[in-house]
């Protein structure tokens, strides 16, 4: 899935009743995280719900990509963290540092349907995942 096929899915919804359901089926798409992954150094300051992010670096053909995986003991956090993977996981440092993420979140119509709590914890992994690639850029291994 890409972030194009999210916005057509969520056009493709009348309502946020709907379209809540939709995030919570993508999160439970989420592979689990180990007992050992769910620590301090993975979870994710800022967010009102519990929620870990754990990142990897990756060479594939000469180029450095950073993975992501992540879990929440919220449903609907969950689905904004697979949103988030899918915007970010998988792609260059350079990549990720690109992406606007407010931009990406005004079109799927998050920034206006989530309250201010669950925005602040968005932007937090938004936040992290930013640092992780930015850690990756320095040639330092992310959390």
């Amino acid at each position: 899935m890409s972030i194009e096929s999210l916005l057509e899915d969520f056009a493709f919804l009348d309502d946020w009743e709907d379209r809540y359901r939709y995030v919570i089926e993508l999160g439970k798409g989420l592979a689990p995280l180990s007992e050992a992954e769910h620590n301090s150094e993975t979870k994710v300051q800022g967010c009102v719900s519990q929620v870990w992010l754990v990142s990897e670096i990756a060479e594939e053909q000469g180029k450095t990509k950073v993975l992501f995986r992540g879990d929440s003991d919220a449903h609907i956090v969950k689905g904004l963290i697979a949103i988030l993977l899918e915007m970010y996981s998988g792609k260059s440092p350079e990549e990720i540092l690109a992406i606007d993420a407010k931009e990406v979140f005004s079109k799927l119509g998050l920034d206006e349907h989530l309250s201010p709590q669950r925005s602040n914890g968005l932007y937090s992994m938004v936040n992290r995942a930013r640092a992780d690639a930015t850690a990756a850029i320095a040639g330092a291994q992310p959390a």
